[in-house]
């Protein structure tokens, strides 16, 4: 990448890949965990939204994190949920997307204190995705949901594919 509007662009096919993923889960089972004290399937939707949009978007604006959690109160039921998640995503998109090249090298504060220059503390944003689409496709796979492979082949269909040499 070679600025930060193609980052932006990566990030953008990151969550569209998440919503592959969420588009898969079962509308009933939308606040379904895999355990006590886990996130349910609405907790880690909730929570890329909110800390998208309360974290990483605020701290890129110099201010400090206003996340307060992924419960219900923000969104309840499977299509509030999403339009939560595509909401503060628009809200978090337009924020980034507001910011100079200049703006992406000056300091920012995390929520741990740790003093970070603004690129490099966005770039964590899709390892955060990453990680919890993960989660996602654990919890889809326990319940016995058929999911989307991530880039369009299947291990299976790789392997297929490949040379065997």
């Amino acid at each position: 990448m070679t600025d930060f509007a193609d980052f932006l662009d990566y990030y953008e096919k990151v969550r569209a890949r998440t919503l592959r993923v969420a588009a898969c889960i079962p509308a009933d089972k939308i606040e379904w965990r895999i355990k006590e004290g886990t996130f349910s399937f609405g907790d880690i939707l909730r929570h890329l939204g909110a800390i998208e949009r309360h974290m990483y978007a605020e701290n890129a604006k110099l201010k400090p994190s206003r996340y307060q959690g992924c419960g219900t109160e923000l969104a309840s039921g499977y299509d509030n949920v999403l339009s939560f998640l595509n909401a503060t995503h628009e809200e978090s998109m337009s924020i980034f997307r507001s910011l100079s090249e200049q703006d992406f090298s000056k300091k920012c504060e995390t929520p741990g204190g740790a003093q970070i220059t603004i690129w490099k503390w966005l770039r964590l944003m899709p390892e955060h995705e990453i990680h919890h689409r993960g989660q996602l496709y654990t919890y889809l796979s326990v319940l016995g949901v058929k999911t989307p492979p991530i880039y369009g082949l299947t291990s299976e269909q790789v392997i297929e594919r490949s040379s065997r040499g």
